[in-house]
């Protein structure tokens, strides 16, 4: 079957719009980092922030009265990635259209309100309100209603691998012929709460920049956004391999899964869009890399985004698209190390082939190739 991309949307901390953001990335720009902290510590983290004017353009709805900002960043990406097929719910069969929404760390900031109402008044202070945005597939329920699909809907959670494996499930999906189109939407929100945890995992830098490649890494800092990508039987870009990879149960399982998942994957000269994000990913990506075929180059958009963890892998998608549709990657930023790795700084590509590689910090893997 072929599977091909029919639309895609993104909502980042450079803004949201597949052209605008591509235009911001191709001139080297990046993300501005955000401080934020909390009342019941003294520690201070950076995040890279999703602009308020990013969503001026999403529409009413009574679903969106009190969602969370991950609901948000979906319903925004999704709509955009119809709005560029072209495509209006209204007008194909609403059991035709299917949904998988790919996430890591869901809600976080109504979760830490619900907590902190139950610590600071007692559990009866807590809004019943509040709840239902704490589950993982409330994003999922929101978007759903918000389109119009009553069909097929599933939520994912994994790790920065889980929108490939999203992907993936959605062409297994629409192999079965029910279904003509399946919009695949990965989201995040940031938090305090989120960047304590993951700095208790000593993944965290405290400051900008992200240093991709570094040795010995320096660690990320979180983002927050979404993106969607609507896959149909018809569009520019077509997703001619899924790996769906595995898990490793340590982190230098990495060193023998990308390998593998690389060697199943790998054309010569294709370019490669990596998660390359400061942290142990880095380096068994590089060795990878360097122990497969040669490339055209090789690209993070993470220096300049931000690790967006559940929505990360396909906003590598989207540059992998983007890039075959323009011939063209952004420089990498603040790369130091010497990685030995063809990296661009503003690449012009001709294989026609792109290999998104996905390693996430919670120690899954996986990968896909596109062609156009």
């Amino acid at each position: 079957m072929s599977l091909r991309v029919a639309g895609m949307g993104w909502v980042t901390p450079l803004g949201h719009g597949i052209d605008q953001v591509w235009e911001r990335l191709l001139r080297g720009e990046e993300a501005i980092a955000e401080s934020i902290s909390d009342s019941v510590s003294d520690r201070i983290y950076c995040v890279f922030r999703v602009p308020l004017d990013a969503l001026k353009d999403l529409p009413s709805h009574p679903r969106l009265r009190r969602a969370s900002a991950i609901s948000r960043f979906a319903a925004t990406a999704g709509l955009d990635a119809l709005a560029q097929a072209k495509l209006r719910v209204s007008e194909v069969d609403p059991e035709r259209i299917a949904l998988v929404f790919a996430v890591s760390n869901g809600g976080v900031i109504y979760t830490k309100r619900f907590y902190h109402n139950v610590v600071e008044s007692g559990a009866q202070s807590a809004s019943p309100l509040l709840f239902p945005e704490t589950v993982f597939n409330a994003p999922a329920s929101h978007l759903a209603a918000i389109l119009g699909i009553t069909g097929t809907s599933y939520t994912l959670v994994g790790d920065g691998a889980v929108g490939l494996l999203a992907i993936k499930m959605a062409s297994d999906l629409l192999g079965s012929q029910a279904l003509d189109f399946c919009l695949v939407v990965g989201a995040e929100e940031a938090d305090w709460l989120l960047c304590d945890a993951y700095h208790r995992w000593r993944l965290l830098k405290k400051r900008p920049p992200i240093e991709p490649f570094h040795q010995p890494p320096r660690g990320t800092i979180l983002s927050e956004g979404a993106g969607a990508v609507l896959l149909a039987r018809n569009g520019n870009s077509e997703i001619d391999a899924i790996d769906g990879g595995g898990n490793f149960l340590h982190r230098h399982g990495a060193n023998k899964i990308l390998p593998q998942i690389l060697q199943r994957l790998a054309i010569e000269d294709a370019c490669i869009i990596t998660s390359a994000n400061g942290t142990f990913v880095d380096l068994a990506e590089r060795a990878a890399i360097k122990s497969g075929p040669p490339v055209a180059a090789v690209y993070s958009p993470k220096a300049a985004l931000g690790e967006s963890v559940g929505a990360s892998a396909i906003w590598q998608v989207i540059v992998a698209a983007q890039a075959l549709m323009t011939n063209r990657l952004p420089p990498m930023l603040h790369l130091t190390g010497g990685a030995g790795l063809p990296f661009p700084t503003q690449a012009h590509l001709s294989a026609g082939k792109a290999i998104v590689l996905s390693c996430g910090l919670n120690e899954q893997a996986a990968g896909l190739r596109l062609s156009i």
